[in-house]
């Protein structure tokens, strides 16, 4: 079968195209023909070196998401599974024709969605569901500061947060970005490299009760000074992470821009700081699953649908790596097998 390899880190070049061996499904293992592949920034870091949650040691295929169709299942699982529409999520192996996965990791797909949406939903939507919902304990009545707003889990958390009844203020880099994070249902949308959010959100808004944050550097300090007392701030990303190995300088603006913060801090402001990987409960089955099904009905009941960017044949991943590293991608960015 056709996939992408992964040999050596470095640039988007080193992701190689390659036939490899179709997989077997060991017991309470199934095998899934993908139809769609959703590409993650953890991969990009992957790709670089600069992840811990990765496998060990060379080669191996990238890629944590996919929507596709059971087509053998392992001992152990149920025969007539096979034939069944499913997501995957999984710590690797997504970029390619076929996966196997333990039949935990193969989630029901929402009916309703296409096969694209179906792919680009599990890791952005159960991210920010997680961070909004689990972590920070979101009410309707709070208002929802999100960074990275145009993004995959921003997308999706402005989504959250508007069908949830939030006064939500997405954050982005770019002006072309504002108007699909205001259609999504955001009251405001701010140019974070143009304007002073910060004394706009403070002029308007007085604070904010809860952050989704994805980029760290000043705009993490400058967020958690705008959180109010009581106010939560969840921390589920780095997008300003540019850590060059050849580089020593960027070493230094790597460890300051991380976000970071004192129990002084939090107690002298009343705040609370959290973060998550999703990753790390691949080992509680049941806790991404009942996670899963109370976000999929939310998604259901009020109507929601992910955002598809740009899709890339499965070939073409290297195009989609800089597409998104390009910061010129907006929603999911999808491979199609």
């Amino acid at each position: 079968m056709k996939a992408i390899l992964l040999e050596k880190t470095g640039k988007p070049e080193v992701l190689k195209y390659r036939d490899i061996p179709e997989p077997e499904p060991g017991p309470g293992e199934v095998r899934v023909r993908l139809e769609y592949i959703g590409v993650n920034y953890a991969e990009i870091l992957s790709r670089k070196g600069l992840y811990g949650w990765r496998p060990k040691g060379r080669a191996y295929v990238p890629g944590m998401e996919g929507a596709g169709v059971i087509e053998k299942v392992g001992d152990e699982v149920e025969p007539d599974l096979v034939g069944k529409p499913v997501i995957v999520g999984t710590q690797y192996g997504c970029y390619a024709e076929k996966v196997v996965v333990p039949v935990s990791q193969a989630l029901p797909a929402i009916e309703g969605f296409t096969m694209q949406e179906n792919a680009a939903f599990v890791v952005n939507y159960l991210t920010a569901w997680v961070a909004l919902f689990d972590l920070a304990k979101m009410e309707p009545h709070e208002v929802l500061l999100v960074t990275a707003a145009a993004g995959g889990v921003g997308t999706a958390a402005v989504q959250l947060g508007a069908a949830n009844g939030n006064k939500v203020i997405g954050l982005a880099g770019s002006d072309h970005k504002l108007e699909l994070i205001k259609k999504l249902g955001a009251q405001r949308a701010i140019n974070y490299r143009t304007q002073n959010y910060g004394e706009i959100i403070r002029q308007e808004e007085g604070g904010v009760d809860v952050v989704l944050e994805m980029v760290g550097g000043d705009i993490f300090k400058t967020n958690v000074k705008l959180t109010r007392p009581f106010g939560r701030l969840t921390v589920m990303g780095f997008a300003s992470f540019n850590l060059k190995k050849w580089n020593p300088f960027s070493w230094y603006k790597t460890w300051r821009d991380m976000p970071r913060v004192d129990i002084a801090t939090m107690s002298h402001r009343a705040i609370g700081i959290f973060s998550a990987h999703l990753g790390y409960l691949l080992k509680n089955p049941e806790r991404i699953l009942s996670t899963y099904m109370k976000l999929r009905d939310f998604v259901l009941q009020h109507k929601i649908h992910p955002v598809v960017g740009k899709i890339f044949p499965l070939e073409q991943v290297a195009e989609a790596h800089r597409w998104i590293e390009s910061r010129q991608s907006t929603g999911k960015i999808l491979l199609k097998v």
